[in-house]
């Protein structure tokens, strides 16, 4: 029991220990992509640990699972892992919760992705009622959407035929190439499929709230996806043209004024367009990804070395 033991403290430190030196970092504002990339090897990690844990100690507690996760196995790899004949109470009360946790794990992301479904049919349903189809128009070949609106807005509807929906309003007030920079934004989004993003994150965050790292997650994410739409269309057509807008877009909603408001990371994005603070550098880059990738292994490395251990 001491690798499934082992690996239960090694995903409890990782999700205490990560969401706090991220926090304290200031690089993730600069390179958002690449944050977004550490996220999610952190929370692959925590998951990872908790998974191989849970089939451990199933292995330690049932004959039946040890016998189907060792069938190949020579009888010195089970007998590295110190399984024993039976694990105990312990064993089976692990792999029993990490299951019910798994289990929940699934059932929280089957729920986020059938809401978003649902989201989406009334987002269609309704957009179709306000803009409806002229004859003979293709609705898949319509990828941008006007309607009729006093407030100056701009929303993407993701899909098998995802559209850019504005008002008139922000028609009137986007000039030049804002409302490209706008398009691109949300473009990124499609392309770099953030919905699963966040559909993933809120799924974690709303089946296990008490636990900090999956909450950040979360957290980071809505604020991660955006900085990267930013960038991405700022190498397009330029930060100043996506910081107006921004904007235009947000300043009727009180994103500007004083007190807090739904928009109120607006302002934080328009600055840090204005900012303009280079990019790390290459190596750097480089050497923030490769070590992200290194947190899935290392509980691959803590599960395996015994096994591995025992046949070199």
């Amino acid at each position: 029991m001491m690798v499934p033991a082992a690996l239960l403290l090694l995903g409890a430190l990782t999700a205490v220990l990560a969401p706090r030196l991220l926090a304290r970092a200031r690089w993730p504002g600069r390179e958002p992509v690449v944050a977004l990339w550490v996220w999610q090897c952190v929370v692959g990690a925590v998951l990872l640990c908790f998974g191989l844990s849970m089939l451990l100690s199933a292995a330690a507690a049932w004959q039946a699972v040890r016998g189907w996760l060792f069938a190949s196995a020579p009888r010195g790899v089970v007998d590295a892992y110190a399984l024993g004949p039976s694990g105990g109470p312990w064993a089976a009360g692990t792999a029993l919760a990490l299951a019910a946790g798994a289990l929940w794990t699934g059932a929280m992301l089957t729920r986020e992705v059938l809401r978003a479904r649902a989201r989406r049919r009334a987002q269609d349903s309704e957009l179709l009622l306000r803009a409806p189809l002229l004859p003979g128009e293709d609705p898949v070949g319509a990828r941008l959407v006007v309607l009729e609106g006093p407030r100056p807005d701009a929303w993407w509807l993701p899909g098998p035929a995802p559209r850019l929906v504005v008002t008139t309003a922000a028609l009137g007030r986007l000039k030049g190439s804002q409302l490209d920079a706008v398009l691109a934004h949300e473009q990124s989004h499609t392309t770099a499929r953030h919905d699963w993003l966040l559909h993933c994150s809120r799924a974690l965050a709303g089946g296990f709230p008490q636990v900090p790292v999956f909450a950040a997650f979360e957290a980071e994410m809505h604020h991660l996806v955006e900085l990267a739409a930013d960038d991405s269309a700022s190498r397009r057509y330029g930060r100043l043209t996506v910081a107006l807008a921004l904007v235009g877009l947000n300043e009727d909603r009180g994103a500007f004024g004083p007190g807090a408001t739904p928009d109120a990371h607006v302002p934080q994005r328009v600055r840090r367009l204005l900012a303009a603070e280079p990019r790390l550098p290459a190596t750097r880059r480089l050497r923030l990804t490769a070590l992200a990738a290194l947190l899935p292994a290392i509980p691959l490395l803590v599960a395996f070395v015994p096994g591995l251990s025992a046949l070199a």
